[in-house]
């Protein structure tokens, strides 16, 4: 909740009466178009505003006393703009035309008096209109968050990291993705290195070793067959000095086609080059001309198949030649032969073993020898670029390659120095946060960033985001990942910034699994239930409850809304819907029809199920309950603020605790309880608006099954609304709550939330109208209000520094 909410909330009385239309919320929105600017109360307005204030406000809200922090004679003295905290003065609007401020124990004004202040505020509230370029505002550099950080180190490594012991994030406006309060501490930095290293760890190979294999055998660890003819030259090299053999042992793991390798070279001499036999086992397999010399030695290759165990291959001189004293002086010298090493390389034909696909995701290809260097600058640069979200400079490509030259001139092998820079680009904020750079010489620029990637005409108002801003921003809003590769092709391509295409992928990602993110963090956070994992009801009361029924619970509300969002159904399904998804133990809690085995099946639900919609789903009703009993109150609390978007204010300080012994509910039933809890004058507002709300729901005991008795006590679920509206129980609720235009409105205020990571400021109220009227007629599907949002000035632009 914003802070002009919070002080809506604590100031004036939290939830407004249920007048109908717009009175749940806070009357029209008017955010401030280009060339408007929000002005404090003055003029001929202020003449007539502040005599009112005055009269009637400024004795608990003005310069003197502040309750609750809040002085409204600021405004009137010129000190703030209205605009900017426009829910302030929609509640005052709505508080002082309900009745409800001043207090009833305060002077009151002339019945005249308030219908001409009601007047004056409506008409300066909503001066504003939705015409012309409006702010996109701007979002806070943003972390990524532990759920984030887990699903990207996935998709781009293919290794599976559980961040628990990340520091916990904090939570902003309802979610935990705002870029306000991700903010990295100490702690936080050094679990972010200690994670990278595990992770390049489990990703890259180290040893990775040549394939095919390669066995070698040095020319000083050859066994001379002949004696000191054939003997060790330098400590280096076998020579040969006279016709003779040595032989290299070799262990095969199989039989299969190999590859005999020879480096060597001559002294020659005579009319003939050296002849060197290549023999395995004892049998002769190939003789070849040694042509090389001593400055240019020559490897000697010849293919042959082999049977796997210990094999013996030997090398033979066949012609000698020794000749001082001949007549033709051309023809007078000492050829010897002399063999640098000897290789087998194989088995040719065998499939290579598979490497893990952490590995290959950023290592497709092995380098040749000699090749490395230029291996890893071309393997990097795609790994890179995918790490952060936009083509990886060359600048950045220069700086990872060093960091392998570095680890292999130290003696590290190449994929140790691969290890080293994925565990580099882990730590770097380029991918710990997720950039939104206005600068243009920001990293990328000019080195194949394509020119069309930036959406064509210059707004007066903010700047169009990149083709690779606006596919991070959708992909981590709807799948808390990064962009795949058809994602990331149509932002490279410049296709991506134009609404078909934008409208299009959104379509694709909320059929994809991956999608099943935005069910459990944006429905998780906005209904709460994530809140399940942590609630622990009473034993004694609650015996039946174990973890697998929480898992039950949790699972239900979770394929409930998946089924939503994967067939495009009605919003309005959240609140009442014909089906949901129960397995066995879960049937048998809600009292159904049996379900057999642990799987869970979708269901057609009758009406003597008493279930539908989310607010019936024991997820709810569980995280809404005390441990040992229901808690109307607190069930009502959680429609005005998650469902409605109407928070009530904080209770005051001084209100006495409910007694809960067991004399008093065998005295009297909670509504009885509750009655006398909340005769107190300052707690009977909320409470008229609450109470009906959670009493309608009391049929559902705290874990979610259906009652009719409250101990000895007979339910009444019967409530009446502030707008004198009769709520008969659960099926009267749900019938009100999908009339109400506040559920739409704060739904799309709560996506809207969720997909930019900031609070929604008085500027978006625009997209939040526009939003409401599409769901209309779009038949209230799903789909709409994502695409609504996704197509949205503040979801694909992004306010300056400058302006």
């Amino acid at each position: 909740m914003g802070k002009a909410n919070a002080l809506r909330a604590i100031v004036l009385g939290g939830a407004l009466p249920f007048t109908g239309g717009l009175s749940l919320l806070l009357g029209e929105p008017g955010p401030v178009a280009a060339g408007q600017e929000a002005a404090a109360l003055d003029g001929s307005l202020a003449a007539e505003f502040t005599p009112f204030l005055a009269n009637f406000c400024f004795d608990c809200h003005g310069e003197e006393v502040q309750k609750a922090e809040l002085n409204l004679e600021h405004y009137t003295a010129g000190g703030g703009p209205l605009i900017e905290d426009r829910d302030i003065w929609e509640a005052v609007l709505d508080m002082i035309e309900a009745g409800e401020m001043p207090p009833s124990k305060k002077p009151q004004p002339m019945p005249e008096e308030r219908a001409r202040m009601v007047e004056l505020l409506d008409a300066k509230i909503n001066s504003f209109q939705c015409t012309g370029p409006v702010s996109p505002g701007r979002v806070t550099v943003r972390r990524l968050n532990r759920i984030e950080y887990r699903n990207t180190i996935r998709d781009l490594l293919a290794v599976d990291f559980d961040p628990a012991d990340f520091p916990a994030d904090e939570v902003g406006y309802g979610f935990d993705n705002i870029g306000d309060v991700l903010s990295l501490s100490p702690l936080q930095m050094e679990a972010y290195l200690d994670a990278a290293e595990q992770i390049a760890a489990r990703a890259i190979v180290a040893d990775v070793g040549e394939w095919p294999p390669r066995r070698r055998v040095e020319g000083e660890e050859l066994e001379s067959l002949a004696g000191e003819h054939v003997r060790v030259e330098s400590g280096r090299l076998m020579g040969f000095y006279r016709e003779g053999a040595a032989r290299g042992v070799v262990e095969l793991d199989q039989g299969g086609a190999y590859l005999l390798r020879v480096r060597a070279h001559e002294d020659p001499a005579g009319p003939e080059r050296a002849r060197m036999e290549l023999r395995v086992e004892g049998n002769a397999v190939q003789t070849f001309d040694v042509a090389a010399t001593a400055d240019e030695p020559q490897v000697y290759e010849h293919r042959l198949s082999m049977q796997g165990g210990r094999r013996q291959i030997e090398l033979a001189f066949l012609n000698n030649y020794n000749n001082d004293r001949g007549r033709d002086r051309d023809l007078r010298g000492d050829r010897n032969l002399y063999v640098d090493w000897l290789e087998v390389v194989g088995p040719l034909d065998a499939p290579r073993p598979e490497l893990p696909e952490s590995h290959t995701l950023v290592l497709p290809s092995e380098p040749k020898r000699g090749g490395e260097l230029a291996h890893a600058r071309t393997m990097l640069r795609p790994f890179m670029s995918r790490a952060y979200r936009r083509p990886a400079s060359n600048d950045e490509i220069r700086r990872l390659t060093a960091l392998v030259e570095e680890v292999m001139d130290g003696g590290g092998t190449y994929h140790e120095g691969i290890r080293l820079a994925v565990q580099a680009v882990l730590v770097s904020p380029h991918f710990l946060y997720r950039w939104e750079v206005d600068e243009a010489d920001s990293p990328g620029k000019g080195e194949g960033v394509p020119e069309g990637d930036v959406a064509s005409g210059e707004p007066e108002f903010g700047r169009p985001l990149t083709g690779y801003e606006l596919a991070a921003r959708l992909s981590y809003f709807l799948w808390s990942s990064l962009p795949d590769a058809e994602l990331y092709r149509s932002a490279h391509e410049g296709r991506l910034v134009e609404t078909e295409v934008l409208e299009e992928q959104v379509r694709r990602m909320l059929k994809d699994p991956k999608a099943r993110a935005l069910v459990e963090n944006f429905g998780g956070q906005w209904l709460q239930t994530r809140n399940l994992s942590t609630v622990r009801p009473d034993p004694a009361t609650f015996p039946d409850f174990d973890d697998a029924l929480r898992a039950a619970m949790q699972t239900e509300t979770d394929m409930f809304f998946a089924a939503i969002m994967e067939e495009d159904r009605s919003v309005l399904d959240f609140l009442d819907a014909d089906f949901t998804f129960v397995n066995g133990r879960l049937a048998r809690h809600y009292g159904m029809e049996p379900v057999d085995g642990e799987e869970f099946q979708r269901v057609n639900l009758q009406a003597s199920d008493r279930r539908g919609g989310v607010l019936t789903q024991a997820s709810v009703l569980t995280i809404t309950s005390q441990p040992t009993r229901t808690a109307p109150v607190i069930r009502g609390k959680y429609i005005l603020e998650q469902i409605l978007g109407t928070p009530p204010p904080p209770p005051p300080p001084d209100v006495p605790v409910l007694d809960e012994s067991n004399q008093a509910s065998e005295t009297a039933s909670l509504r009885e309880r509750l009655e006398q809890h909340r005769s107190k004058a300052d707690c009977a507002g909320c409470h008229s608006k609450m109470d009906p709300l959670g009493f309608a729901l009391e049929n559902y005991d705290g874990i979610g099954r259906w009652r009719d008795l409250d101990g000895k006590f007979p339910i009444d679920p019967s409530g009446q609304l502030p707008t004198g509206e009769d709520i008969a129980g659960v099926e009267d609720l749900k019938r009100i709550l999908q009339s109400r235009e506040e559920f739409l409105r704060n739904l799309a205020e709560k996506l809207l939330t969720y997909g930019l990571g900031r609070g929604i400021e008085y500027y978006d109220r625009c997209v939040v109208d526009d939003a409401v009227e599409a769901l209309r007629a779009g038949d209230y599907r799903f789909s709409v209000l994502v695409s609504h949002v996704v197509t949205s000035d503040p979801f694909r632009r992004r306010k300056p520094e400058t302006n």
